[in-house]
């Protein structure tokens, strides 16, 4: 089978996928990654091909229409990688995209007989990130959610072609409408659960001065990106009353500041250094000194944390579940997590962790000072985290074995007969398509420069 991954930042969620692949010597494998730097030619034996976007957005144009054309310039850039590609004799079977950026766009134009599977991450509502949840950072006004709809296109772009998807929780499938979810399957991303398992003698030593092992307290808390959408204002402000209660536990932060998936403080600073100059006021010195932010670290010391946790707190707003919290529940954390969809689809409060209200901060300090003073409930929490993770989603018996069979039932559909051209109808040039496609943003805007005057 001939397979064409499509991901700006390849592997992605499609990693244990394409190296289960790779380990089949009748396949071959391709990926579509949008690199601005020098590309290596393989990952894991998968061909990598560089499809950069050209240019950044135009200046001064309408910001609704920003995300719509940089998802245009990408799909342009794939669309000309994809010729490149076909030019060389590369016809895929099946197309595996995530939708998102853009970059899969137009890769039917080239390429129609392929058989098209989505990653259908996440279809923005009203009340998701970006608008709604959060009465601190609510966008305020009746088109607050406006953009919202442009952020969807690619989806709705990619539907009429797509003949399956998956998704990784029940909760991020059911934001799209109905008749796009009867064709999500629901896979939960994989954890290695072998390789990711507790660590009773886990250690690890900070500054070169302090070193501390699960015979200590240690809360954590990890995000990709420190914000509010994945609660990071809350636990902040839950630390005051926390570092009171417990005077011995020590707090381990990891996570960026940089990116993010939500807005940045109107200030210009990150939320880090608002949250940090907010609340370092109200500690001690001597207790501030127990709050260690360690940055964005590498995936092998992002478990070692998780290993070394005797708390391990996870927050979001109604939103894509980091994988972080799996991963988490792997290594048989006690977890505290939000009560918010999806946590709430793999965490049950009492049986493998507690849930607090999101917007709680003063619940969320005694919930986990609670759990701190009390090892046996912590140790059942853990183990049943694990338990959870390797009946759900465990990567070898569960997962890799579900997305194995979603690609063959995807590379086996039958291809609507409006899609199957015959070979006699030339099918139009992939750039006239482009061109129509900037045509219609031209048009799009001058509208909207007329609504503005």
């Amino acid at each position: 089978m001939k397979i064409l991954f499509v991901h700006p930042h390849f592997p992605g969620p499609f990693a244990a996928l394409a190296t289960m692949l790779t380990t089949e010597a009748t396949h071959t494998l391709v990926a579509l990654v949008a690199a601005q730097a020098e590309l290596a030619a393989t990952w894991q034996g998968v061909t990598l091909v560089a499809c950069p976007p050209p240019r950044a957005s135009a200046a001064g144009l309408h910001p609704w229409l920003q995300e719509a054309e940089r998802q245009t310039l990408r799909g342009e850039a794939a669309c000309h990688a994809a010729l490149q590609l076909q030019a060389q004799g590369f016809t895929p079977d099946v197309i595996v995209a995530h939708p998102g950026w853009g970059d899969s766009l137009f890769l039917q134009e080239i390429w129609p007989q392929a058989r098209l599977g989505l990653y259908a991450e996440l279809f923005y509502q009203p009340d998701s990130v970006a608008t709604g949840f959060d009465p601190e950072f609510a966008a305020l006004g009746p088109l607050a959610a406006a953009p919202l709809r442009l952020k969807n296109l690619p989806h709705l772009l990619h539907w009429q072609d797509a003949q399956a998807a998956i998704s990784p929780t029940q909760w991020q499938a059911d934001t799209f409408a109905p008749a796009l979810r009867e064709r999500i399957t629901v896979i939960r991303d994989g954890i290695d659960t072998a390789a990711i398992a507790p660590h009773p003698d886990i250690s690890l030593t900070l500054n070169g001065a302090l070193t501390l092992t699960r015979t200590q307290e240690v809360v954590t808390f990890a995000s990709r990106t420190l914000e509010p959408c994945r609660g990071f204002h809350v636990f902040m402000r839950s630390l005051p009353l926390l570092l009171r209660l417990r005077p011995q536990a020590h707090i381990m932060i990891a996570g960026g500041t940089e990116g993010g998936y939500g807005p940045r403080p109107d200030s210009g600073q990150s939320w880090r250094d608002v949250l940090v100059q907010e609340l370092q006021p109200q500690l001690e010195a001597a207790d501030w000194a127990r709050v260690h932010f360690v940055g964005q670290v590498p995936h092998a010391s992002l478990i070692g944390l998780l290993q070394l946790s005797s708390v391990h707190v996870y927050l979001s707003y109604p939103f894509v579940l980091g994988r972080s919290l799996l991963e988490a529940m792997s290594v048989g954390c006690a977890i505290v997590g939000s009560d918010t969809a999806p946590v709430r689809e793999v965490l049950q409060h009492g049986h493998n962790g507690w849930l607090v209200h999101f917007f709680d901060a003063p619940a969320l300090a005694h919930t986990v000072a609670q759990l701190l003073a009390d090892v046996p409930t912590r140790q059942h929490l853990g183990a049943q985290a694990r338990q959870w993770v390797q009946a759900h989603a465990d990567l070898h018996q569960v997962t890799l074995p579900q997305q194995r069979q979603w690609l063959q039932a995807l590379a086996d559909a039958v291809l609507p007969a409006a899609t199957a051209m015959p070979a006699a109808t030339p099918l139009p040039p992939p750039l006239t398509v482009l061109a129509q496609l900037r045509q219609s943003l031209a048009e799009v805007r001058a509208l909207l420069a007329e609504e503005d005057q």
